[in-house]
């Protein structure tokens, strides 16, 4: 395993992978909350941008560890 920190390449763009991880952790987590809204599951919960934050805090690290490996 390469332990030294890469960049990834987008179009000319070179940026760190934890930054496209977390770019995909907003898509998933705006995915997951309107689920949450179209089946009223949202109605439960007490703080609901505090819930908007761990989701996408989870699927950050979800991404940044499977999907966008360093």
């Amino acid at each position: 395993m390469n332990l030294i920190p890469a960049e990834i390449e987008f179009f000319g763009i070179y940026a760190p992978p934890l930054l496209y991880a977390f770019l995909f952790a907003l898509v998933a987590m705006v995915l997951t909350v309107w689920l949450l809204n179209r089946y009223r599951l949202s109605r439960f919960l007490m703080f609901p941008e505090g819930v908007m934050l761990a989701i996408t805090v989870i699927y950050t690290a979800i991404f940044g560890t499977w999907v966008f490996p360093t």
